[in-house]
């Protein structure tokens, strides 16, 4: 009995890595002009995070959004371990 990943699962972790090499592609062209405009990255993280916000409020609730919040920000401690699997 082989372990291999099925077809759908193959598909759609493929997909996850492309959505994640185009924001890293674009990040790293938005930090580069930010670099040239001596933009500080603390105001820029605030803009980004202000701008993905307003993104998931489009589709979610105020409550999920707040529940991606509390995950990831419980998740920064590195003497914890990380929760995978959001509530």
């Amino acid at each position: 009995c082989s372990m291999r990943p099925r077809p759908a699962a193959q598909a759609a972790e493929r997909a996850v890595s492309e959505q994640h090499a185009l924001v890293e592609r674009h990040l790293r062209a938005l930090l580069a002009e930010a670099d040239e405009r001596s933009v500080p990255r603390d105001i820029l993280a605030r803009a980004l995070l202000a701008h993905v916000v307003e993104m998931w409020r489009e589709e979610r609730s105020w409550e999920d959004v707040a529940s991606e919040l509390r995950f990831t920000a419980d998740s920064l401690d590195p003497d914890t371990d990380f929760e995978f699997i959001r509530p």
